[in-house]
């Protein structure tokens, strides 16, 4: 959003007070006995709230509403199991938001291809890029409107996400034909037809060299700060820098995993990917006092490269693309997907020669081609040999199917 400084000052107050609103609310439910612990009654404190705390009134009144029932819900996701407790959300580690829960209150106009023009509650109408066709005006109906918004702020500034009621049909069974995915790091996207989905670096050189710059000014500034002193505007300034350049680069990774798994779900039926413990993965290698660990310098370098990629947000990325299109994704087991020959079954040590190349020692085989592409199909025919995992008991578990052909026979 087009933010001039007094309407971003707005924005922030909403934010803050939608943040202190949840820790008050928190406050409350734990002073509280369970039986108190109700909507109605947590309606009533967050109404006495506002009247007796005056910042609390720059927070519209939907947009409080809609902090307690985000509240109730964290509450409801934890007893299911699918989220840790909700806390207290500090005044620099949280993101700050502005939910506006009615649609009928943003007065949504396009000005231009590019620009629109939205009304937020106790702040006015703001300029917004418009970058997807919203159903406003005549396009709007019953079946197909915007029922409300959300404020986010990151390090790039403010943005408007809208939500959107739409009723879209059921999409036909995929004829598309089945593909196996491997993800690695030099190579982010290997399948098992042999295409590759590769990317630069999601900042440029000067970039990279800008971003190192001032990641040695925060230490050195870091350093020079005495302690139990407050941080310095400047440090904070040189923070925000850094913070700007790596939300360019996730925004930038972000997109290009839209328009990859995009043309994925498009071209196949069934998706087949691993079913990977990245955060396993990712741990430090560095050991403890008595048992140390080697090569942790180049373990750290492999950990940020992993996370890097974000493979748990391409998965998901497929997950519910690939059901819009008719298709399924599906997960396999991942041991020993890179190390097996894809033509012969069999694990010979020394097959992997290099990062990029697989040489089957097996006498009776000798295949050879680029690894990733070999992990690719390997992961394509565990799917067809039957062993999908599927959840039970809150667990993934291999299904065998009943028929299943010999590795001699593939």
């Amino acid at each position: 959003m087009a933010l001039d400084p007094a309407l971003s000052r707005k924005t922030d107050d909403q934010s803050h007070a939608a943040r202190t609103m949840w820790n008050l609310l928190h406050a409350w439910w734990q002073m509280m006995p369970k039986d108190k612990r109700t909507l109605a009654n947590a309606d009533a404190a967050i109404r006495q709230a506002r009247k007796d705390i005056n910042f609390l009134a720059v927070l519209p009144a939907q947009a409080a509403q809609a902090v307690l029932k985000t509240y109730f819900q964290a509450w409801k996701n934890c007893w299911d199991g699918r989220a840790d407790a909700p806390n207290f959300k500090g005044r620099f580690r949280s993101v700050m938001s502005v939910d506006i829960p009615q649609g009928r209150d943003l007065n949504i106009t396009r000005v231009h291809r590019r620009w629109g023009m939205v009304t937020i509650p106790k702040v006015g109408c703001v300029r917004f890029r418009w970058t997807k066709d919203l159903p406003v005006g005549k396009r709007a109906n019953t079946n197909n409107r915007i029922t409300g918004a959300r404020l986010v702020k990151d390090a790039l500034g403010w943005h408007i996400a809208f939500r959107v009621q739409t009723l879209e049909r059921q999409p036909e069974p995929h004829t598309g034909p089945d593909v196996g995915i491997d993800v690695g790091v030099n190579v982010p996207l290997a399948l098992s037809d042999g295409t590759t989905y590769e990317h630069h670096e999601w900042l440029t050189a000067k970039e990279k060299a800008r971003l190192l710059r001032l990641e040695q000014r925060a230490a050195h500034r870091k350093t020079a700060r005495k302690r139990g002193e407050p941080t310095s505007g400047r440090l904070r300034a040189t923070y925000d820098q850094i913070a700007g350049l790596r939300a360019k680069a996730k925004r930038r990774a972000l997109d290009w995993q839209h328009q990859t798994t995009t043309d994925i779900v498009k071209k196949y039926g069934t998706v087949v990917v691993e079913a990977l413990h990245i955060t396993n993965m990712v741990k430090s290698a560095k050991g403890t006092i008595e048992a140390p660990g080697k090569n942790v310098a180049q373990k750290s370098g492999l950990n940020r490269s992993i996370s890097g990629e974000a493979w748990g947000r391409t998965v998901t990325m497929l997950t519910y693309k690939t059901a819009r299109q008719g298709g399924t994704l599906v997960k396999v087991p991942a041991p020993n997907t890179s190390r097996s020959c894809s033509a012969c079954g069999f694990i010979t040590p020394g097959s992997r020669e290099d990062q990029a190349t697989f040489v089957c020692k097996n006498p009776d085989c000798g295949w050879e081609g680029n690894a990733d592409h070999n992990a690719a199909r390997n992961i394509l025919h565990l799917y067809r040999m039957g062993l999908a995992l599927i959840p039970a008991a809150g667990r993934a578990v291999a299904r065998h199917a009943r028929r299943v052909k010999p590795a001699t026979a593939r």
